[in-house]
């Protein structure tokens, strides 16, 4: 019987900005109430009495927004688009960024090669408020969306912000997702805190190259970025940073007067986890433009407060997490680099790993699934590389998405890879 084998694919360097695609979630009631965290919606009919149905006057959003992003340019204006969120939404196009909505009825999965807009297919995934507690299977394809190099924006609003009247509001939601998903507790080191609080503040911690409060570095160029010097919040919480549950867990502003290099009194904060990275933020009114549903009450938290700081910090991170991670354990050094391009998804029975080992370090290959549970480790001996490849028998893999993390000496690269059967 031939054995089955297996080809993979690496992506070198960086994503071009017109490949990063970015999901703004709607599948959790983001319109309910006041609200409008959406980023375009051309009919508003969806909510009656708390029931998703197709009559209402809340915002229905559709995956694409109208008209098309392709013809934005530096003057488009904001009302281009229909929705609270859409201001932010046109500067990551303006960016050269993707856009997209998962509208109500659309399905939050990693992996799943069924759904259209599964996680996997994007770079960023910002979800603004969520009003509905996610599932089990949500929480889990969450958080290994980051673990694989996902860049993930948690928004928060304040306690008792139920908008949808279910008895969860969404710091609770938040809280429930990094502890009870079964991927790993706690895994960003990031806990919202039972909390309402207004206020401006200027504590901004004393981090002179962070990019979410100083903007990317060149040769990024982002017209609306810059140094983050206030921030206000509107009835938003705060934060509490565990770093031994994560040590990258930070906290870039603080409660005004607060000590800037504690883990208490956060109101924003940002962590890696594994390869990917995460941005935390207390108050869903700083991304409010202040515009879209005309049965909400709206205003700009987006460009007039904190002096258009909210503008700096979102476009500074979304710019972050869009960017791949920096960890230590998933930097490219110079021999990561001869890892060869193959076909993928693979459908054939031969693989062949490309790699010069010109450092003649010892080398691992590890499987995972696309539920984060280890499958196969190889240990890749030197002896085996034969004109600059070895053949990896992979007979028990089923069809489906898997995750691969080669690691030579001190450094690794995560890559995707589908399997056909």
């Amino acid at each position: 019987m031939l054995k089955k084998y297996f080809y993979i694919i690496l992506l070198i360097g960086s994503i071009a900005n017109a490949q990063v695609k970015i999901l703004f979630d709607a599948t959790k009631v983001q319109m309910a109430g006041s609200a409008d965290w959406v980023i375009d919606a051309d009919v508003h009919n969806l909510y009656t009495n708390n029931t998703l149905t197709t009559t209402g006057t809340e915002s229905n959003p559709q995956r694409t927004p109208t008209p098309a992003q392709s013809t934005i340019t530096a003057s488009t204006p904001e009302t281009y688009w229909n929705g609270a969120l859409s201001h932010w939404a046109i500067d990551c196009a303006r960016q050269g960024y993707t856009v997209e909505t998962l509208p109500w009825n659309g399905r939050i999965t990693y992996g799943d090669a069924t759904n259209t807009q599964d996680l996997s297919n994007y770079k960023v995934f910002i979800v603004d408020e969520p009003n509905i507690l996610f599932t089990a299977t949500e929480k889990n394809a969450i958080v290994n969306f980051v673990k694989f190099g996902g860049g993930l924006m948690m928004i928060a609003d304040h306690t008792i912000s139920d908008r949808n009247n279910d008895g969860s509001d969404s710091l609770m939601i938040w809280n429930d997702l990094m502890t009870s998903n079964t991927v790993q507790n706690n895994p960003f080191g990031i806990s919202f805190d039972v909390a309402d609080i207004s206020q401006t503040t200027t504590s901004v911690a004393n981090l002179p190259t962070n990019q979410i409060l100083h903007g990317p570095p060149a040769p990024t160029t982002c017209t609306v970025c810059g140094n983050v010097t206030q921030a206000k919040w509107s009835n938003g919480t705060t934060m509490t940073l565990n770093t031994s549950a994560n040590s990258s867990a930070t906290g870039l502003i603080y409660k005004s007067g607060s000590n800037t290099t504690g883990t208490t009194n956060v109101m924003c904060a940002s962590a890696t986890y594994q390869a990917g990275k995460v941005v935390a933020v207390g108050d869903s009114s700083i991304p409010d433009d202040g515009t879209g549903d005309p049965n909400d009450t709206l205003y700009d938290g987006y460009i007039t407060d904190a002096a258009g700081n909210h503008q700096k910090f979102l476009m500074n991170a979304t710019i972050w997490l869009a960017t791949n991670s920096t960890m230590k354990n998933d930097d490219f050094e110079t021999s990561l680099l001869s890892l060869r391009i193959a076909p993928n998804p693979i459908a054939n029975k031969e693989l062949k790993l490309y790699f010069n080992n010109s450092t003649n370090l010892k080398s691992e290959f590890t499987i995972y699934d696309a539920t984060g549970r280890l499958v196969k480790q190889f240990h890749l001996i030197e002896s085996n590389w034969q004109n600059g490849f070895q053949s990896l028998d992979c007979q028990e893999l089923n069809s489906g998405l898997y995750f691969g993390k080669f690691q030579t000496g001190a450094t690794s690269k995560t890559i995707s890879f589908s399997v056909l059967n």
